[in-house]
């Protein structure tokens, strides 16, 4: 196989395995996310390693809709109140920072929590609020996670990229919000 036929099947591949996580993501899962999202005064993200990379990006999008997002950790972090909303990013839903996070989210301000994850029965689900589930490989290799080609947590990471464009995409939609008219909040020091 010459190195042009490996590059396409690599693609293939990878576009196919997205292509069937983002089909099972429950839509009412994600429903409940976007209200949650519409209805916070502010969107805080908290995620490790190549999933807060993925959050970050999203974060970032959202912000491109005029809502206020932040992510933890960002040195004009402002305080979570009770209106806001915490997602937290975590395949296994055990990774120490956002766990903590959001056990410290939960005593200071009682805000909605929600845990964008793959394991529905990690330590997460006694904190968060609910659960938006990319049912994908974790480092727990579940039974009813969906397989991957590629290294570690790539497909969830990846995920969580496309399904917050799917998001910003579907708040655009309901917002009625002018294409055009989104790039005020685009950076312009740039």
């Amino acid at each position: 196989m010459t190195f042009a036929e490996e590059y396409r099947k690599a693609c293939a591949d990878v576009t196919q395995e997205l292509e069937r996580t983002l089909a099972s993501v429950d839509p009412a899962q994600l429903e409940r996310l976007k209200d949650e999202i519409l209805k916070a005064d502010q969107v805080f993200f908290v995620g490790v390693g190549r999933v807060m990379l993925a959050l970050q990006c999203v974060c970032k999008r959202l912000a491109h809709l005029g809502v206020k997002a932040h992510y933890v950790g960002e040195i004009t972090e402002p305080a979570i109140k009770k209106d806001d909303l915490l997602i937290v990013g975590s395949g296994s839903g055990g990774s120490l920072f956002p766990l903590g996070i959001a056990r410290k989210a939960r005593a200071a301000a009682d805000c909605t929590i929600v845990h964008v994850g793959s394991n529905p029965n990690s330590e997460m689900k006694d904190i968060a609020d609910f659960m938006v589930r990319i049912p994908v490989r974790t480092k727990f290799y579940l039974e009813d996670e969906i397989d991957s080609c590629q290294p570690m947590t790539s497909l969830f990471e990846q995920s969580v990229l496309l399904l917050g464009d799917v998001l910003a995409k579907l708040i655009i939609e309901e917002k009625q919000l002018d294409m055009k008219g989104l790039w005020r909040y685009h950076a312009n020091l740039e």
